[in-house]
């Protein structure tokens, strides 16, 4: 008997490009000592207050089945809050409540993909997506940036690509790269979705860590708000990693179809687990200023340690809780000096050839450790290139 090509082939065959990454763990496992800056994970656990809301829900028994597109009022936490942050009038209709940011990516595509489809993503990109086009039985297609353009698409590429694709998915702020779309970007992207026809599939889960610039939402240009489906979390603006709780906004239609596919997939999100990202998202920015704020002071650290070498350089940092480093000045890619600096420093970091073939030489450092501890790796980490240059 033999599995489906869908499940079989969601890393493409090969792959997945955690290779550095599975190798820390194994050493972990072992007893090494490993400084590990590869997952975008916070040193800071989800804060007691949210836990005793979450507690409060349970013990007040909001565990039995809740309502599968999630709680009316979680909705309108979820609707108000997009409204606040990107002056769009929301309402709960535009809101699916999801398992995590992932199940909306997948979701997402299973709305506007068909069997075949062709379904486009920037390169870099976030290692999940590829397979996820998979999973829904579409048509990975990468349209791939270049470092000298600060990694940002252009209309011109996506437009060369875009005949007989379906749907674009695209990430600001960007993970694994740290760059924040511009307005001229997006103007670019909402143009190719109108004149090509494709689905924009937005994600934004790092919507409260932009450090440069501004956080623009896509969904918001003229003509866009009936094309786009955005992806948001709990995840990094609240540290609630382990809580899986996520959404896709919309227009109405569409989340009225992605309900009926959650009855038929996840069946929701457990009641006590809503309760509490609904708490969380009442107590305001303030609290999701405070769950960003060491990584916009460590991205300060990060630049200031850089300062006065020119082996290694960071693609400017303007969002999210990592930075891209440019490390071709020793010679070497991106898998060759990860796998050799966790050799050497018991360093991890992600090379840049696990988020695809624009990041080659490239490697990203999650600022996710203390910054005592993340200013001495980071400091050997450097140490180690200069020592590697050619």
């Amino acid at each position: 008997m033999e599995l489906s090509t869908r499940i079989t082939n969601i890393t493409g065959g090969g792959s997945d490009g955690w290779d550095v990454f599975y190798k820390a763990r194994r050493m972990i496992a072992a007893g090494t000592d490993v400084t590990e800056l590869t997952i975008g994970e916070h040193d800071i656990r989800t804060h007691p207050d949210i836990l005793d809301a979450m507690y409060g829900a349970a013990v007040g028994g909001h565990t039995g089945y809740a309502e599968v597109p999630g709680t009316e009022s979680l909705r309108a936490a979820v609707a108000a809050r997009i409204a606040w942050h990107t002056g769009m009038a929301t309402s709960p209709n535009n809101i699916l409540i999801t398992p995590g940011g992932q199940a909306a990516l997948f979701a997402a595509h299973n709305a506007v993909c068909n069997h075949g489809d062709t379904a486009l993503f920037i390169d870099p990109y976030y290692a999940t997506y590829p397979g996820t086009i998979r999973g829904v039985g579409a048509v990975p297609k990468a349209i791939v940036t270049k470092p000298d353009t600060l990694f940002q698409p252009t209309g011109a590429a996506i437009t060369a690509v875009a005949k007989g694709a379906k749907s674009l998915l695209i990430n600001t702020p960007n993970n694994p790269t740290g760059i924040v779309y511009s307005r001229e970007t997006l103007n670019d992207i909402a143009k190719a979705c109108i004149d090509h026809d494709l689905w924009l599939i937005s994600d934004e889960v790092y919507d409260t860590q932009v450090w440069e610039g501004t956080h623009i939402s896509p969904r918001t240009l003229p003509g866009m708000a009936e094309r786009t489906l955005v992806i948001g979390s709990m995840s990094k603006s609240h540290a609630m990693t382990g809580s899986r709780v996520g959404w896709i906004c919309g227009p109405c239609h569409v989340i009225t179809h992605l309900a009926n596919l959650a009855t038929h997939t996840t069946y929701g999100v457990p009641g006590y687990i809503q309760d509490a990202a609904e708490f969380a998202i009442g107590q305001g920015a303030d609290v999701e200023e405070a769950v960003a704020a060491p990584f916009r002071r460590r991205r300060t650290l990060t630049l200031k340690a850089l300062e006065g070498q020119n082996v290694i350089r960071a693609v400017p940092a303007q969002g999210a809780m990592y930075v891209m480093l440019d490390i071709r000045g020793t010679g070497m890619g991106g898998d060759t000096f990860a796998d050799s600096l966790l050799d050497a420093e018991h360093i991890a970091v992600m090379p840049g050839e696990s988020f695809g073939k624009a990041a080659a030489g490239h490697i990203r450092v999650a600022m996710t450790i203390d910054d005592d501890n993340y200013i001495a790796a980071l400091n050997r980490l450097i140490s180690f290139a200069h020592s590697r240059a050619q």
